[in-house]
């Protein structure tokens, strides 16, 4: 089996799963925190939307530089709207899946970078780059941001089975 046939099996039963919990975030609650040091439910929900857009770029380049010397520094996207950051989930989802289905196992085996101006950051095969910093961190995120629901008093959906919530509906 092909790496990608492997990884996509996964990334497609995470992608729905991690979906359920950003439509079950409360736009009403935004700019909620639950501690000063914390994200903001909004901007936690648009960080998770984020992570995926980095899938494409790491199967089709070999490093990403955060502060390119002499350009523009990237910056994380901010929260808009719950409509917002769901078509750029999807969108990312999308663009995401498709990089991974056109992606040889050679390919997942290239080394890729993240950078920061001169300092290089991390160089990983690609493949542990979309395991660990793509697909690993999002479900961290969204096991934060269950915790979320729950203090807002939110039903959490299931992530790896029944929530607390759904038993006995």
């Amino acid at each position: 089996m092909a790496m990608k046939d492997a990884l996509l099996q996964e990334f497609d039963q995470e992608m729905a799963t991690t979906r359920k919990l950003l439509v079950a975030a409360p736009e009403r609650d935004a700019a909620w925190k639950p501690h000063p040091k914390s994200f903001s439910l909004g901007d936690l929900t648009v960080h998770i939307a984020n992570m995926i857009g980095w899938t494409a770029p790491t199967l089709k380049d070999t490093e990403f530089n955060m502060n390119p010397p002499g350009g523009t520094p990237w910056v994380p996207p901010t929260w808009q709207s719950k409509a917002a950051m769901l078509d750029s989930f999807d969108a990312k989802v999308a663009e995401a899946r498709a990089a991974i289905e056109a992606t040889s196992d050679a390919d997942f085996m290239v080394p890729w970078s993240l950078k920061s101006g001169e300092q290089t950051l991390l160089t990983l095969p690609r493949i542990a780059v979309l395991r660990t910093f793509v697909l690993s961190h999002v479900i961290h995120h969204r096991g934060q941001l269950s915790v979320y629901l729950r203090l807002r008093d939110v039903p959490v959906p299931s992530i790896y089975g029944q929530s607390a919530d759904e038993k006995g509906q």
